[in-house]
């Protein structure tokens, strides 16, 4: 019987040992970026609003600078948006993402044929 073997690898950073930015995260930042509101990120990926903001709040103390920028609620409604550093950020961890991708197509069958 043949059996299904696959190849994966998971990437994220972490800072001091802790877990920083990884694939929550970077779908946090993409849906905060889409709906330009924590609220309304958090709820489209099916997470308390405290959990969200407890993400946002931690990228921002332990990055290098703020990642996102939340306005508070009152007659316009408030908002999150991301600065130009989270931007930068999600486009270079795309970039590895891709990179990481096709490294381990290319590895594919050499390793698992060792399997």
């Amino acid at each position: 019987m043949e059996e299904n073997k696959e190849l994966k690898m998971r990437c994220w950073i972490d800072i001091d040992g802790k877990k920083f930015f990884g694939p929550g995260r970077v779908q946090l930042l993409q849906m905060i970026n889409e709906h330009g509101s924590l609220s309304k990120a958090a709820k489209e990926m099916k997470m308390s609003y405290r959990k969200a903001w407890a993400m946002v709040d931690d990228l921002n103390a332990r990055g290098k600078t703020p990642f996102v920028t939340l306005h508070k609620g009152g007659v316009s409604g408030g908002g999150a948006e991301l600065t130009p550093e989270a931007q930068q950020l999600l486009q270079a961890y795309s970039e590895l993402t891709k990179d990481l991708e096709q490294a381990i197509a290319s590895n594919h069958e050499k390793i698992l044929g060792l399997i």
